[in-house]
């Protein structure tokens, strides 16, 4: 076994044969001024020649490891996997898709020789995205800021520089629903942010599609926080506390003036939402019971087919 290289780069792939030979090119150009180094490329169950390209990198580069997933289990848990099989004493965490730029990654390790154990890219501006995404993510930070209670900076995606000891913290909790960019936030210890502007694309199509990264928000906010469960709660007391007044005013009315047999369209609105507020609430309880069922049977958080490892044998 040879020694521990200082820096490993992390990269969680999912249908990028398109773009891999660019991207490796790239990394290699900025990370042959730094010292020892080697890149994990984690193929999450592609179903295009990421698998291949990646076993032809590994050929020509003995700093490249391939960690081959048994399925697709989803970029959190192929990033997982990833940062399992990372030897360095820094680990860097990149997309493949070239919207965060390698170049990057000088600024990031100077952070880390500052004394910060996590020194994260920030994105200034987001060229490519519709404006959209751009609202909704921002609108989603802020609703992770002020509901969870952790410290998730805006604007800030997986494209990062952590620590060993940052590294140690996160391979502690094991989670199976897993939100990375709250767990790393989570974990604390001193950081600080390098601001760039985000690229478009370098080739390919991205995976995420409106309903992935709703997903993904729901799987974020119900992973730190049981504000919906309070929002529920205090919702049903304020529901509950109209309705009450309303019947005493049905009452006094009735006595007042007799009853009469008009109303029935207000009933509908009435019984319509109470039902449709009642499913809401039933659904965010399912959302955390889903969770706690999936947490109990304690099943591993992925499966790997292989790894490509050149002082290795293949295993």
């Amino acid at each position: 076994m040879q020694s521990s290289p200082v820096f490993s780069v992390v990269v969680p792939c999912f249908n990028e044969a398109e773009v891999l030979d660019e991207f490796h090119r790239r990394l290699c150009r900025v990370m042959e001024a730094l010292e020892s180094w080697e890149v994990v490329y984690v193929n999450d169950g592609s179903t295009d020649a990421t698998l291949a390209c990646q076993a032809a990198l590994h050929r020509s580069d003995p700093r490249v490891v391939v960690v081959n997933l048994s399925r697709n289990f989803g970029k959190e848990i192929a990033t997982t996997a990833g940062l399992d099989q990372a030897r360095g004493e820094a680990v860097i965490l990149i997309d493949a898709d070239l919207q965060d730029p390698p170049e990057l990654i000088p600024e990031l390790v100077e952070g880390w020789r500052e004394g910060f154990d996590t020194v994260y890219a920030q994105r200034r501006t987001r060229a490519g995205e519709s404006w959209f995404k751009i609202f909704t993510a921002r609108m989603f930070y802020r609703v992770m800021q002020t509901f969870t209670g952790v410290a998730l900076p805006a604007n800030t995606g997986d494209f990062r520089l952590m620590s060993r000891r940052v590294l140690t913290a996160l391979q502690e909790l094991p989670e199976h629903h897993r939100f990375m960019k709250g767990l790393f936030a989570w974990v604390g210890y001193p950081s600080r942010a390098v601001l760039y502007d985000r690229a478009p694309r370098f080739a390919g199509k991205t995976s995420w599609s409106y309903w992935k990264l709703w997903s993904l928000a729901l799987e974020g906010i119900t992973s730190f926080t049981t504000t919906p469960l309070k929002l529920a709660t205090y919702i049903g007391l304020i529901i509950s506390t109209l309705a009450g007044l309303y019947g005493l005013w049905i009452i006094g009315k009735t006595m007042v003036f007799g009853s009469d047999f008009p109303g029935y369209p207000s009933l509908m609105v009435v019984v319509l939402f109470m039902g449709g507020a009642q499913l809401v609430f039933l659904g965010i309880i399912g959302e955390y019971l889903g969770r706690i069922f999936n947490e109990t049977k304690r099943r591993p958080l992925y499966f790997v087919e292989r790894v490509l490892r050149r002082d290795d044998e293949e295993r």
